[in-house]
């Protein structure tokens, strides 16, 4: 056979091809990674609840120092109760610190809940060692070589003055002495919304210079619980001389690596979807940074630290005085912002992952702002968005429609070609091809509108998975939270049988209204002659439907409005260019059970 004389062209076969690999891949992730990761994320996390033993891990010569354990377990309020404590009650803070090792190891959000029920608890950041999912941090000192200068550890108790309360406008100094002429202070003030800034000063009363290292430390004991998507990263974070590192849980246990890096400045962090603690040093001084994994007894532990390359030596009769900061708190973006430019730290806004298509979800994120101070709601900010989009792609989509209005009046120039060709399908299909190239339309030009959203697609799919602003963000009626997947089903009937459907079922009204109006937005013209693209485009918005049925309802919303938008503007463009929207034709032609049969002779 000549290849000329095959129907479908190349180009049509690659296009089809295309479409059909991009869509099983992104089934394929969310059947086979997706669900199935977080079903093992929270197998992990119920595991981690159950957890009863601990121990100590030892520690190498020179490092940054480890944790004691006291062996088991214990609540994370009877750790809290057990020690004395420096209360903490911000606007947006609340917690304390643990004065046995001056630790950060009580700290919870004000402003923030676990789930979208305004009476559940609110979020809880850091937490004691030794308790299940552990997570503090604390700064501190090690001798240097030869030294035998007693120096604060995590058994040092300190003092703070009595009835102190760490505030935005009451900075605390607790003091400890360590008996042999060196006074420790550490004055700790609140900076910005979750900016701990610590003023360290060392008091020499002795006879001799004293020598000492600088360190800080953020460590996590049990493998977080992490949401397993991949636009966004959670793990163990850093900059370094302009450098990102990003070392993700599974891969530090599974090597048993330890990761080392040195700079000027920077910073290190755990980094979660919403929440973050980051240790800043002084961006002046150089610094060892590591990422690594090891036991404490039968519990996975992980580990950030910097620790200065340059000891703090003091004087007889001096004083020393070095300063760094602590971030931990949520990833509000104008707060992340904030603090890098104040304090000048290297690239601090990719605490943020914006990911590569930075160009895109940053210009997105405050165009959804932007509407929302407009609107009042992140849900009527979509809305907005979405119509601000389609007239800045008018344009593009009035040149696309009018090319599918000029192939629809080519509709019976193809009926005398079907009928000169009754019988010979493959005659019928190049004449049509050959026509189309002749009147310069394409088939395939209604697809192009539905791609021209892609890109935007994601962006908006990047800002509401990322974002803090869109967590537990309503909409009208059953929507609670746009930055979660609709929770009905038509598999229940919407909630009125009580039966949780599969993860893959959970196809809810919002994903049938976005399936519903693809199907009707293609219908607007007629089926391609291709028997395999119509068939492809029948099926599309079915696969599309179950396909974002797990995604955030905030994509779904954008979506579905933007394909009501499209009906409305094809059809009038279709109208202007003398065109009958024949609509319920086309999906009577569309449908094998509707199409007419033929008059019997």
């Amino acid at each position: 056979m000549n290849r000329n004389q095959n129907p479908m062209r190349p180009d049509n076969k690659n296009f089809i091809l295309a479409i059909v690999l991009s869509m099983a891949i992104i089934f394929a992730w969310q059947f086979f990674y997706a669900a199935p990761q977080a079903e093992r994320q929270a197998k992990i996390a119920e595991q981690q609840q159950q957890q009863t033993q601990t121990g100590q891990p030892a520690q190498p010569a020179g490092a940054v120092p480890g944790n004691p354990s006291s062996g088991a377990v214990e609540t994370r309020d009877a750790a809290i109760a057990a020690s004395a404590r420096l209360p903490i009650d911000s606007s947006k803070l609340v917690g304390s610190i643990n004065l046995t090792g001056a630790q950060f190891d009580d700290l919870k959000l004000k402003n923030y809940r676990e789930a979208a029920d305004p009476k559940s608890p609110i979020v809880t950041v850091l937490s004691p060692s030794g308790t299940p999912n552990a997570y503090f941090a604390e700064q501190g000192f090690i001798a240097t070589s030869g030294s035998t200068t007693k120096l604060p550890d995590t058994k040092s108790v300190w003092n703070a003055p009595a009835g102190a309360v760490l505030s935005e406008s009451s900075p605390v100094t607790l003091s400890w002495d360590n008996g042999e002429g060196l006074v420790f202070t550490r004055t700790i003030s609140l900076q910005d919304d979750y900016v701990f800034n610590i003023r360290h000063a060392v008091e020499n009363k002795s006879a001799a210079a004293v020598s000492m290292i600088p360190y800080a430390r953020a460590q996590r004991q049990d493998t977080p619980h992490v949401s397993g998507f991949w636009v966004f990263f959670e793990g163990l974070l850093g900059v370094h001389d302009g450098a990102l590192v990003e070392e993700h849980y599974s891969n530090l246990a599974e090597d048993g690596a330890k990761v080392v890096k040195e700079s000027k400045g920077g910073w290190t962090a755990f980094t979660d979807k919403y929440w973050a603690t980051a240790l800043i040093p002084d961006q002046s001084q150089s610094i060892t940074s590591t990422y690594q994994h090891f036991k404490i007894g039968a519990r996975d532990a992980y580990q950030v630290d910097w620790l200065a390359k340059d000891a703090l030596t003091v004087a007889p009769g001096g004083t020393g005085v070095f300063e760094d900061h602590i971030y931990s708190g949520a990833k509000v973006v104008e707060t992340i912002n904030k603090v890098g430019e104040d304090l000048k730290i290297d690239k601090f806004e990719l605490m943020i992952d914006w990911g590569w298509f930075k160009f895109l979800t940053v210009p997105m994120y405050h165009l959804l702002e932007w509407a929302k101070g407009i609107m009042g709601s992140f849900g009527l900010a979509i809305l907005l968005v979405t119509v601000l989009v389609k007239l800045a792609v008018f344009p593009l989509a009035n040149k696309s429609y009018a090319s599918m209005s000029k192939m629809k009046k080519l509709q019976p120039e193809m009926e005398r070609i079907k009928a000169e060709f009754p019988d010979d399908r493959m005659k019928q299909q190049q004449a049509i091809m050959e026509m189309y190239k002749k009147e310069k339309v394409s088939p395939l030009a209604g697809c192009l509108p539905i791609f021209v959203q892609i890109p935007v697609f994601f962006a908006l799919y990047k800002v509401i998975l990322t974002t803090i602003d869109l967590r537990h963000a309503p909409f009208f009626g059953w929507i609670h939270d746009l930055s979660a997947p609709d929770p009905t089903s038509i598999f229940n009937l919407f909630g009125l049988i009580p039966f949780t459907p599969p993860h893959l079922l959970m196809v809810g009204v919002w994903p049938l209204l976005m399936g519903i109006t693809m199907w009707v937005q293609m219908r607007l013209n007629p089926a391609p002659a291709d028997p395999v693209q119509a068939s492809m485009f029948n099926w599309m918005p079915v696969i599309f439907t179950f396909m974002l049925a797990s995604m955030p309802a905030g994509l779904v919303i954008y979506w579905s409005w933007s394909n009501l938008l499209s009906i409305l503007q094809q059809s009038y463009i279709m109208k202007r260019n003398g065109v009958d929207v024949n609509l319920f034709g086309n999906i009577r032609s569309s449908l094998p059970f509707m199409k007419k049969k033929p008059e019997a002779t």
